[in-house]
């Protein structure tokens, strides 16, 4: 994402029917979306839902369509810059489409992409990441909000939830329903006991586990946790100091991550980096170099050697 640009670039992805116009008809209409300046609405397909000219010509907004990404090279982006002089240019595109040729593609001097965004339609999300699972990780690898709408509580939300923290761990995502935004999702999904003197991960929870402690750091805070995990040596960490995780399938078999949280124990010097081991440890919650801003951190008073699991891998479905 680029600061201070010229001209600022918002790009909104999903797939067909996700609701992406609708959301951006409805942000295009909100006071705090106003600028002085023009507005460049590039779509790269057109949806069921339609721009009204009313719309547009309120918020100083010119539509441009392409039949084809590929349509916008850096001459035809630059002559739209000298014709229309945008102040902003939001990009809508299908998700069928590769994101990354889009993030990736050459852009006229001083355009900068400050913001990109998906939505996801929660009532087909388990057709499309059964069948598209790597175009919808990529669509959602860089995004700064996804948001699923159409939701309803007995969907399983928190898994949708964790298919995307799985490769994208800092974005904010939102389930939208009838009545609006669905919170606290997770709070009928713990399949541990948080209120346990030491709260017991299993193997098959790592991933929820992560990725709770991750979103919800306050409810474990100062709790003892026990789980399984390899050991990790990050080169510039601290002699006591080693990161206690697990390797995660993000789409296929070989695209895969390691997700794990930086434990301190005077045994550390003792470990072998690949080694699994069993950490029993305080989590504390603090700014660390390595996240490269506050996060877990546990205080392992207990470490010893562990069996590997029969299936090493987490996945997230």
């Amino acid at each position: 994402m680029v600061d201070n640009a010229r001209v600022v670039v918002y790009l909104m992805a999903g797939f067909l029917e996700s609701g992406k116009t609708s959301f951006l008809r409805y942000t295009l209409g909100q006071e705090y979306f106003e600028i002085d300046g023009n507005t460049l609405l590039i779509l790269c397909e057109e949806g069921e839902e339609e721009y009204g000219e009313e719309l547009l010509k309120r918020t100083n907004t010119t539509l441009l369509t392409v039949d084809d990404p590929e349509e916008m090279t850096l001459e035809w982006l630059q002559e739209a810059d000298r014709k229309y002089r945008p102040e902003r240019v939001i990009i809508e595109c299908n998700g069928m489409c590769p994101v990354s040729k889009i993030e990736d593609m050459d852009v006229p001097a001083g355009w900068g992409l400050v913001q990109k965004l998906v939505t996801v339609d929660a009532s087909t999300f388990g057709t499309y990441i059964a069948n598209m699972k790597p175009l919808f990780m990529e669509m959602v690898r860089n995004a700064e909000l996804v948001m699923f709408n159409r939701c309803t509580r007995d969907m399983p939300l928190a898994s949708y939830r964790r298919n995307v923290k799985v490769v994208n761990q800092s974005a904010q995502i939102i389930f939208e329903g009838e009545d609006g935004e669905i919170d606290n999702i997770f709070e009928d999904a713990m399949p541990y006991d948080l209120d346990a003197p030491v709260v017991q991960i299993d193997d098959m929870d790592y991933g929820i586990w992560y990725v709770d402690m991750m979103d919800h750091p306050e409810r474990y805070l100062k709790k003892t946790v026990e789980y399984k995990a390899k050991v990790l040596k990050p080169r510039g960490f601290a002699a006591k100091e080693f990161v206690a995780g697990r390797m995660a399938m993000t789409c296929c078999a070989d695209d895969t991550t390691f997700l794990g949280y930086i434990c301190r124990s005077p045994y550390a010097p003792k470990l072998t980096p690949g080694q699994w081991v069993k950490v029993r440890g305080t989590v504390g919650y603090e700014y660390t170099r390595a996240y490269g801003r506050k996060g877990p951190v546990i205080k392992a008073e207990y470490v010893e050697e562990a069996q590997a699991p029969q299936d090493e891998m987490v996945y997230f479905n």
